[in-house]
């Protein structure tokens, strides 16, 4: 078992770190799977539980200069690694300005991403950091839990509006309540509201479009669904917040799908990143 990579260009140094930031920003650990073509970074929290749910997914071909990976066996060549992003995310922050930096596995007092990064300097001695990240290392058995989340059989799919004119919204409603109501329709609008014994609230955004999901097999309820009507789910409001708060992967596009009074999808894409959020919803 075998990792090894490369990053020589300082913006895609600068786009990874950017990413595993807002990795940080989601979850204190997480699962880092690492396969031949991409990275993975997974949470698969239950959401049937309360829990919330990420799958960010990476082209290794995008990032790193040079990229090796041993798996564990010739018929499962991949690696799966319980990581705190933000030890990661301290350590590529420390490393912004560098000529190149290494990750590699490595077997210390435990299990170690080690990040090396080769810093600039004025005279001819080099300056060398090293970071040991220590990781556990998840046995094949229970790789089932961290593949790709099936796409919900939502209700109703829209793009977002700004999002951070959405953040700024969701900060002044925390202040109010800890619950929020997401609703959107068929016709591109969208309201935020919150509701308590003593005030409601309600944010309308309008003209946001519906992705064209095509044939997928998931839009099966949107299809048949009157255009004017509303779905929507309760969540938690720290939740949301805690997404938009973290968000430095600076998408091209921004979704959201609701399955009704269930789970709320939130999908950003990037050129070279994609990243799936689930947050259920609450009674």
């Amino acid at each position: 078992m075998k990792f090894r990579a490369k990053i020589i260009d300082v913006g895609c140094l600068n786009h990874f770190t950017r990413v595993v930031n807002t990795i940080s920003k989601l979850t204190k650990t997480c699962i880092l799977r690492l396969t031949p073509n991409n990275l993975y970074f997974v949470l698969s929290g239950k959401v049937a539980s309360g829990g919330v749910g990420m799958w960010c997914e990476l082209s290794q071909a995008n990032f790193f200069d040079e990229y090796q990976l041993e798996g564990v066996a010739p018929d499962a060549n991949e690696i799966c690694l319980e990581v705190t992003p933000e030890n990661l995310s301290r350590a590529l922050r420390t490393s912004q300005n560098a000529k190149c930096v290494k990750i590699k596995l490595t077997k210390k007092h435990c299990p170690c991403l080690t990040l090396v990064a080769e810093l600039p300097t004025l005279s001819s001695v080099s300056r060398v950091v090293t970071h040991d990240i220590p990781v556990d290392v998840i046995p094949r058995r229970l790789w089932h839990d961290f593949k790709e989340p099936r796409m919900p059989d939502f209700d109703v799919s829209i793009y977002l509006p700004p999002l951070k004119t959405m953040k700024n919204v969701v900060d002044r409603m925390k202040n109010l309540s800890n619950f929020l109501v997401m609703e959107a329709n068929l016709n591109g609008e969208m309201n935020l509201k919150i509701e308590t014994d003593l005030v409601s609230v309600t944010t309308h955004f309008k003209d946001l479009g519906n992705p064209p999901w095509g044939d997928d097999g998931s839009q099966g309820r949107s299809r048949s669904r009157d255009p004017e009507v509303m779905a929507h789910t309760r969540v938690d409001i720290r939740k949301l917040q805690q997404f938009l708060m973290g968000q430095q992967v600076n998408p091209s596009k921004a979704m959201c799908n609701i399955v009704h009074k269930r789970i709320i999808h939130l999908i950003l894409l990037h050129e070279d990143v994609s990243l799936q959020y689930f947050i259920p919803a609450v009674a």
